[in-house]
């Protein structure tokens, strides 16, 4: 699976969680916090993410993550040691 693909289905659980997000400001600079993204609501979308590519991280891995570029390369990582 390719970052786009990955990308795709992150963007995809985003809007799932938060349905009041903006599409258009869902990019990989960005963080969840900023498109209204508490703390379950960002664990929610890095479990869904994880369950839909059949992988798993760390949870202490995923504090390092700072936006969703940073979530899109751990998860690609991750599927792509398999």
């Amino acid at each position: 699976m390719n970052k786009d693909e990955i990308f795709s289905l992150i963007k995809n659980e985003i809007m799932t969680v938060l349905p009041f997000a903006n599409e258009t400001q869902i990019k990989t600079e960005n963080c969840l916090a900023d498109l209204g993204a508490n703390s379950i609501d960002r664990s929610e979308i890095a479990i869904n993410c994880m369950a839909n590519l059949d992988v798993k991280l760390d949870p202490m891995s995923l504090a390092s993550v700072k936006n969703i570029g940073d979530l899109l390369d751990k998860l690609y990582q991750a599927k792509n040691q398999k």
